[in-house]
Formats: structure tokens, sequence, C-alpha cells
């Protein structure tokens, strides 16, 4: 008896788990499409196969819903992104430019929406915290010794690989993806070696 209680128990455990995935699977996908005001828990709910109130005993809230699609959208960005390439600019352009291609349209949404989203805030402060630590370890042989200079060289990378640099030259310029990997190796350039 124990031991098909026990069964019991954990099939229900990888059901919560899996409807939990299936949930953040669809928000994720949605996210990555619409902006924040324009998904609802009902859409979100309707592309995982699940009913409305399922959603909100497992993520509360449409807030909830997106903090669990972040941190999916997180890991997906560090693992496509993996460690920086050291002493290789244009290796470092590529890198990020192949990850805005994928992600930086939905990137440039929720940044538009920051102020908005509560608790998602906190979430985007972070991710401008791995993307300068990301720089820093990348550019660390080409950036200043001086704690001032390093500080404004970093900065000044971190402007030019700016998920926005990228939407100004690829959606707003109209460039092509090899033109804006050029554009941006220029600037970062020109923030790594200032006259």
């Amino acid at each position: 008896m124990k031991s098909t209680r026990t069964y019991t128990m954990d099939v229900r455990a990888d059901n919560v788990v899996s409807t939990r995935e299936r949930i953040t699977a669809a928000a994720v996908e949605l996210f990555m499409q619409h902006r924040f005001d324009d998904v609802t828990l009902a859409g979100i709910a309707q592309s995982a196969g699940v009913s409305h109130q399922t959603v909100l005993n497992h993520f509360e809230s449409k807030e909830g819903v997106a903090l669990a699609a972040a941190e999916v959208i997180a890991a997906a960005t560090e693992g496509a992104r993996g460690v920086p390439p050291t002493g290789d600019p244009a290796a470092v352009v590529r890198v990020l430019v192949n990850e805005y291609e994928r992600i930086g349209d939905a990137n440039v949404q929720w940044v538009m929406d920051a102020d908005r989203l509560g608790s998602l805030n906190a979430y985007l402060d972070r991710a401008r915290q791995a993307h300068t630590e990301w720089l820093e370890s990348a550019f660390a042989s080409e950036l200043p010794v001086d704690t001032k200079a390093r500080r404004i060289a970093l900065m000044a990378a971190y402007a030019a690989t700016d998920v926005y640099t990228w939407k100004l030259l690829r959606r707003d310029f109209g460039f092509s993806k090899a033109e804006t990997q050029r554009v941006i190796l220029h600037l970062v350039l020109g923030a790594l070696r200032p006259q």
C-alpha cells in the first residue's frame, strides 16, 4: 500500500512539473512574439492547453508567469552566449548580434515595458548586470587599468553592444546583419581604444 501511495504522489509531482513547464513554454513563446500588455493569462492558458485557473494555481499572476518565462529566456541567453571569447572583439560582436537576431525584438519590448513590469524590472536590472560582467570578461585585456577609465570604456562598450543599438541599426535603419555587425564592431573598437 505504501509503495502505491508513493508512486501516486510521484506521478502527481511529475504532472505538476510537466504542467508548469508547459505553461512556462507557452508564456515564453507568447512573450517573445508580443508585448507584455498584449499577452493575457487566458492566451497563455489556451496555448498551454490548460485552464485559466490552472495558470493562476501555478503562478498566481501574469507577472508570476512572466518571471518564470524570463528565467527560461535568461538561461537560453546564457547558453547561447557561453563563455565570452576573449581578445577578439569581432567574435564578441558576432555572438551578441546572433543573440539579438534571435531574441532582440522581444528584449526591446520588455525593456520598453519595464516601468510597468513590477518585479520584472528587477530581473531587467540583473540582465543588465550580467551583460556588463560578460563584456568585462570578454574585453578584460583591452580595457584600461585605471578604474575610472576602465568604467568609462566598459560603459561605452555596453552602449555599443546594447540591444537598442542593434534595434536602431537593424530595425530603424534597415541595415543587414553583416552591416550591423560591422557598425557595432566599429563602435566597440572606438570604445576600447579611445583617442
